[in-house]
């Protein structure tokens, strides 16, 4: 598959909105950029507590190009924060799904909170 296709693949899959939020500066008041793109969120299930994967945590997916599209600097970063279902989580770990020729189609990301 060409990373049009997978792109095209995960924007019909993916039915939710998902904020990836950024904070930059320091203190309770600091700036943030917030961009909103396509994505999917489910809990873990049992067989999948290994590693750094605990009970409670959040397994997120989100469009790329979305993120493109908003502007937002890549790359994704532990420092990032997800808007799910109205509730602030942690970005632990981002994960990138590339298409075979190398281009970054989704994040698949480990989220607490």
């Amino acid at each position: 598959m060409t990373a049009a296709e997978l792109t095209a693949h995960y924007a019909a899959e993916l039915g939710e909105t998902i904020t990836v939020r950024r904070y930059t500066g320091g203190g309770t008041n600091r700036p943030r950029f917030d961009a909103q793109c396509r994505g999917k969120a489910w809990g873990y299930s049992a067989t999948e507590l290994v590693g750094s994967i605990q009970q409670g945590d959040t397994r997120v997916l989100v469009l790329v190009q979305d993120l493109i599209d908003a502007q937002f600097a890549l790359p994704l970063t532990p420092a990032d924060k997800l808007v799910v279902k109205g509730r602030e989580i942690a970005v632990v770990s981002p994960s990138a799904r590339k298409a075979p020729d190398g281009t970054l189609v989704v994040y698949d990301i480990q989220a607490r909170g």
